[in-house]
């Protein structure tokens, strides 16, 4: 599994913690548990090295409900990933992209 795709959606929900949860200490309990489902969806994942990325993903796997803090939380924070960490966002985009090509 690719560790890049583990840190960038810690690094959001971070932003969204500190931002919407007013946490100035790590995350808050139930970003925490969000953060966990993420990164053993990301390790459990059958595509491998090869996932595309979830929004075109063929199987969903999030539990409705998580799917739609996951959302929450990428729609919040994936625009200020720009100004908090630069070249993940770049690099986020640009694989998003790529691997969107592939499933087409």
């Amino acid at each position: 599994m690719n560790e890049r795709d583990k840190t960038t959606v810690s690094r959001m929900i971070a932003i969204y913690c500190r931002s919407k949860h007013r946490s100035t200490s790590g995350i808050c309990e139930a970003c925490k548990l969000l953060e966990n489902y993420a990164r053993l969806k990301l390790e459990k994942c059958r595509f491998g090295e090869s996932k595309p990325s979830c929004k075109i993903c063929p199987i969903h796997c999030y539990k409705p409900d998580m799917k739609e803090q996951i959302r929450t939380v990428m729609r919040y924070a994936g625009p200020r990933m720009i100004f908090h960490y630069p070249f993940a966002a770049i690099m986020h985009l640009f694989n998003g992209r790529k691997s969107g090509r592939r499933f087409k």
